[in-house]
């Protein structure tokens, strides 16, 4: 789902920055933006924050580092803090969660930005050993690296 106001971008275009918006800014986000970063380098800016700021979840630094990406350094950012000492002057958002996803709609009242929405389980409901937790993270980072593979490849 996209929602493009001005009608100005195009989504074959290659946004210059990029900002990922999940509940709060410790899991889904976090991964999301290491991974567009670590794939494209400096060529886009890249942005994360929550609805609201949480905790930093080992379970993220843990399935990160697997990949030799190091996030333990993240700080969780809400969107108000973003807004407050960044700005918001991004090209596209990017919302995983059905929370974030109606926030960053509300910013385009204010912001001339595109959104689009992930959809994105997310890990921290699984339950059971610490192997099964592990693995429900894991499959979501792998999951937003092909959808970050796909939806850049070719911008």
């Amino acid at each position: 789902m996209v929602a493009d106001p001005g009608g100005a971008r195009s989504r074959s275009a290659r946004p210059q920055s990029v900002l990922f918006i999940c509940g709060q800014n410790v899991v889904r986000s976090v991964m999301a933006a290491a991974l567009l970063r670590h794939l494209y380098g400096k060529s886009i800016y890249v942005g994360s924050a929550g609805v609201i700021a949480g905790e930093p979840d080992p379970f993220v630094t843990a399935v990160m580092d697997e990949i030799g990406l190091d996030v333990h350094k993240h700080r969780p950012k809400s969107l108000e803090e973003l807004e407050e000492y960044e700005g918001l002057g991004f090209d596209l958002a990017i919302s995983l969660s059905p929370g974030a996803h109606h926030r960053a709609l509300e910013l385009t009242r204010t912001n001339a930005l595109d959104v689009e929405y992930w959809p994105t389980t997310d890990p921290t409901r699984e339950s059971g050993s610490r192997e099964q937790r592990l693995d429900a993270y894991r499959a979501v980072r792998d999951e937003l690296e092909q959808r970050i593979r796909a939806r850049f490849r070719h911008t």
